[in-house]
């Protein structure tokens, strides 16, 4: 499977579904529409921090097991993002540390759980979507959901500011599975048919020297 990451507005959607049509295969997407807890995780995210973090890694359990189906299924984020978020909304008092540190066990026990080889844990390749923080916030205003906007809950400029930092430093870290960076800003995929095809072509070939296709 292939998994994509990125900061909020990286363009992980469009990316997921664009590489889910090229290479044939099925794409799964993050539960963000209907997803019922997040609204309610902006308004009071001490209160409903752990619940949607919860929430989201039953979903992405799910989703590892689903994406087994096909060879080089996408989804479009990776589960080893989530004790990221989790922990920078402790950081900055979201959420407890003892919530952050039974998060972190209860992902670790739950990864645990999945199948064993033939069926792998951590994705064939993991792709990351870098963005400026000008370009993520110029994407949350466009895409409009009311919960995300800066205008209607200040406090988000420095937790989307440290989000975007932490994912740099994220990435580098990031050892579990072969890896490529995606360079947002110079491949404006989501608005840029030409800079799509080339983003395609690089992940062309990054499975070609895998030998992933």
């Amino acid at each position: 499977m292939i998994a994509l990451a990125g900061t909020i507005g990286a363009g992980k959607t469009s990316l997921t579904k664009l590489l889910a049509d090229h290479l044939h295969s099925q794409a799964f997407y993050e539960s963000v529409d209907d997803n019922k807890i997040l609204p309610l995780f902006y308004k009071n995210p001490k209160k409903y921090g752990f619940l949607l973090q919860i929430y989201f890694l039953n979903k992405r359990i799910d989703e590892i097991k689903e994406s087994y189906s096909n060879d080089l299924n996408v989804l479009d984020r990776s589960i080893f993002e989530d004790a990221l978020l989790f922990k920078l909304n402790a950081d900055m008092g979201r959420a407890t540390q003892t919530e952050s540190d039974i998060y972190s066990s209860l992902l670790a026990n739950m990864m645990e759980e999945l199948p064993e080889q033939p069926h792998q844990k951590a994705p064939n390749l993991l792709i990351t979507i870098q963005v400026s923080f000008d370009t993520m916030l110029k994407r949350i205003k466009k895409r409009g959901r009311s919960y995300e906007q800066i205008a209607n809950d200040p406090s988000l400029y420095n937790y989307y500011k440290n989000l975007n930092e932490r994912y740099q430093e994220w990435y580098k870290q990031y050892d579990q599975s072969p890896k490529m960076l995606i360079d947002g800003d110079e491949y404006d995929f989501v608005e840029d048919p030409h800079a799509a095809k080339k983003v395609l072509q690089m992940i062309d070939q990054k499975l070609v020297d895998l030998n992933l296709k």
